[in-house]
């Protein structure tokens, strides 16, 4: 048999209160792309931050091609042939593309070779890029194909990705995939992780599946079905979100014609904004990352204040009502960037369920905070949500990013509001989380609240959502009944067909 391109043998790795990867052993071979799969906080993060040699291991060995691998560093690491794409972009946008590009090489070549080398490679692989365009103007999808060319300019022998089709259209996860197969024809290897199922059984020849830190199990993905890997990733049956046809009641939030300039040279305007929701229902908001959807919830939060009468909640002017003013009156968000947004990253779960839940909680009394009941509340949203953490006391930055989505989520619908406004609510979630997360929106529509989803993920919105609408460019098209919508229907609204009718709903 062949030596294999990369063998773990053994890796442990442990944490205060946690063993994040306990004895892991597989082997990745030479042009085979490996699927790594697990839910949050299983250990997969750690275990490709040890490959790329951010993280030494406390026991156990890698050897890459048979030959003892350790690398102390990412650049060692990126010597030795082994290349990341992290599933949050590093990427300055002020800069443009071949600006960045050259940050993150050792020895950059001149600035018109590289450009040059960028066009080129750009080209063979089938993604295209302007290596003068500054990347503060670049969709999500255009940001992802920087990170990868500049993993590519370093000819690897492996390339690791997280998550890498979270921000991406349909078309634009055909074209990677593209990609993908020919660095596979060309005999690179890729470890690649996915919450996405569907997506693993179409691209990747075998996979791997983590969970608690263990390998519990291998598959073929082909032969496997997305249910029957989420069921090896959680232990368990995995259970599906139950829609109950409940009534709606009166308007919640409304908006009316509003149209608010761009926060930044980089952010997306809002034109001429419509949207009505009421008691009882889920609004789906899709659309490609960047059209506005940061900017919509920061409108609806009271993040971005407004004239008093271009938001109503229940028919009372509240546009000109910051966060605290809202959230005492019902209204509560949770924004897509969970890690500096939605929570402090240095700050305890204790200290990020005071920021959010002192008001309707009742934390705090008179400026005194009341600690002991913070603590209780983070608890509670542990619990709820079951949140992998040693305890409340652990920092927001110490979580696995689903586990942190979990907490934040729980965090705003334990708090019953009259209006939840949540973007991207199981980004980078794994299968079994993202059904309980779509349940607890379900389940709050059920009690009486309004629920705006802003995703990019259309399945969910179609899972969960009684009317589907689409942001593109900063503008809101007509809402629809999502049952019965096709995907011919939701690809012209995502496009911009804003003229079409309005189902009567």
């Amino acid at each position: 048999m062949s030596v294999p391109l990369l063998s773990l043998q053994g890796l442990t790795k442990a944490y205060p209160g946690v063993v994040a990867n306990d004895t892991v052993s597989f082997d990745i071979g030479e042009g085979e792309v490996h699927a790594l799969l697990g839910e949050n906080g299983a250990g997969k993060s750690t275990l490709v931050k040890m490959i790329y040699g951010l993280v030494k291991p406390d026991s156990g060995q890698m050897l890459l091609r048979g030959v003892p691998y350790a690398p102390p560093e990412p650049r060692a690491a990126r010597g030795d042939g082994i290349a990341m794409v992290f599933q949050h972009f590093s990427l300055f946008d002020a800069l443009n593309v071949a600006e960045n590009i050259a940050l993150g090489m050792e020895n950059p070549p001149a600035m018109k070779d590289l450009a040059s080398r960028i066009r080129d490679v750009s080209e063979a692989y089938g993604l295209p890029l302007d290596p003068y365009r500054t990347v503060g103007n670049l969709s999500a999808g255009e940001r992802q194909r920087v990170e990868i060319i500049r993993c590519l300019l370093q000819d690897p022998k492996l390339l690791i990705m997280d998550e890498p089709t979270s921000v991406l259209t349909p078309q634009e996860v055909d074209i990677l995939f593209q990609t993908l197969q020919k660095l596979r024809s060309e005999g690179t290897s890729i470890l690649y992780i996915s919450h996405k199922l569907e997506e693993i059984r179409t691209l990747c020849d075998h996979a791997t599946i983590l969970r608690l830190g263990k390998n519990v199990g291998e598959c073929t993905p082909a032969d496997t079905s997305a249910r029957e890997m989420a069921e090896l990733m959680v232990g368990s049956t995995l259970h599906t979100p139950e829609r109950v046809g409940n009534e709606f009641g009166e308007v919640a939030l409304n908006i009316s014609d509003l149209s608010v300039p761009a926060p930044s040279a980089f952010g997306t305007a809002l034109k001429q904004v419509n949207l009505t929701v009421r008691k009882g229902e889920v609004l789906g908001i899709g659309g490609v990352a960047g059209n506005g959807q940061d900017e919509l919830l920061n409108v609806l939060s009271g993040e971005t204040t407004t004239q008093a009468d271009a938001v109503k909640l229940h028919g009372a002017e509240i546009g000109h009502f910051g966060p605290v003013e809202r959230r005492r009156l019902g209204v509560l968000a949770a924004p897509e960037e969970r890690l500096g947004h939605a929570a402090v990253p240095d700050m305890s779960l204790t200290e990020n369920a005071m920021l959010t839940g002192a008001v309707r909680q009742e934390l705090e009394n008179k400026g005194f905070l009341n600690w002991g009941a913070a603590k209780e509340f983070a608890e509670t949203v542990i619990k709820a949500f079951d949140v992998r953490t040693p305890g409340p006391e652990n920092a927001a930055r110490s979580l696995s990013g689903g586990n942190l989505q979990k907490f934040v989520i729980g965090r705003e619908v334990l708090q019953k509001p009259d209006v939840l406004v949540v973007n991207q609510p199981t980004w980078g979630v794994d299968a079994s989380a993202a059904a309980d997360i779509r349940q607890s929106l379900l389940d709050l529509a059920a009690k009486g609240a309004a629920v705006i989803c802003i995703s990019q993920d259309l399945d969910e919105l179609m899972e969960i959502s009684d009317n589907f609408a689409a942001l593109n460019e900063g503008r809101l098209s007509a809402p629809r009944a999502a049952a019965g919508l096709t995907v011919d229907e939701i690809g012209l609204m995502l496009g911009g067909a804003h003229g079409m009718e309005v189902s009567h709903v």
